[in-house]
């Protein structure tokens, strides 16, 4: 299975990596185009050697295409790329906002599948989710969700417009952990601890949480009442959550996110 990665940033590179670890694809079957030569070495040292720079006819041998490139970019690189497609190849697109509707009027094929990844696909704890056009068969789809869970999990979702609200939770979601835990470091440091210290504690709770959850089945709700203890300091820091409405704004915040997702892909 040849596969070509269009694109070589932070995402570029994070497919390059886990599909070559992860044993998916040879390198001598992996192919990259990337318009900036400054990148070019990046992917030589990796054992690359097969980095375009201007598409050409070796996109027409590929199993499937991967457009991992800015949404501004992709009108000038579809023209491009499109002389030298065929009618049926496969695609994946990580572009947000990018309908498929669009991707099947801009490109000769209609095996368009759709997926939002985050930022910890980098550390291959990625969260990612996918829509598909009718025309991608279910091996077609087994075997992008295969290459996709090699940088974390995959959900695949039958309305693409879940794609937005997907943006909302996961896609966004690292910026809201890391709100939070920044307001702990914060809180800690007014407590007296220092910045290194405040955010080993702040740190390591939030992974030591995380790892609870996976590994129990116990819901996030049962987990809250299972930490406190009635008169405790648990129950007076999440009595002044609800007091203060914390939640609701939370919610607040995740319907903005979905809303801003809907209006950039119009």
């Amino acid at each position: 299975m040849k596969v070509l990665i269009v694109g070589g940033g932070n995402m570029g590179r994070t497919y390059a990596e886990s599909f070559i670890s992860n044993q998916s694809v040879s390198r001598r079957d992996l192919f990259i185009l990337e318009k900036e030569k400054e990148k070019i070495p990046y992917f030589n040292a990796l054992g690359f050697d097969s980095v375009l720079i201007e598409p050409d006819e070796t996109i027409s041998q590929m199993s499937l295409i991967i457009l991992a490139v800015k949404p501004q970019d992709s009108t000038d690189l579809f023209q491009k790329m499109s002389r030298f497609m065929k009618e049926g190849q496969l695609v994946l697109s990580i572009m947000a906002g990018v309908t498929i509707k669009t991707l099947k009027n801009s490109l000769p094929t209609t095996k368009i599948i759709r997926a939002m990844p985050n930022l910890p696909a980098q550390v291959g704890m990625g969260m990612t989710g996918f829509s598909a056009d009718d025309s991608v068969t279910r091996s077609e789809l087994f075997l992008v969700q295969n290459l996709l869970n090699t940088t974390g999990k995959s959900l695949y979702f039958d309305e693409e417009s879940l794609l937005d609200a997907v943006t909302a939770i996961s896609g966004s979601g690292p910026a809201y952990v890391y709100f939070f835990m920044q307001s702990m470091i914060d809180a800690g440091q007014k407590m007296g601890f220092s910045p290194s210290e405040a955010e080993t504690l702040v740190a390591q709770t939030f992974l030591g949480a995380v790892h609870l959850l996976n590994n129990n089945n116990l819901t996030c709700k049962e987990w809250i009442d299972k930490v406190s203890s009635k008169g405790g300091t648990t129950e007076a820091a999440t009595k002044n959550f609800s007091e203060s409405s914390l939640k609701e704004k939370i919610e607040d915040g995740l319907m903005a996110a979905l809303h801003r997702s809907k209006e950039l892909g119009s």
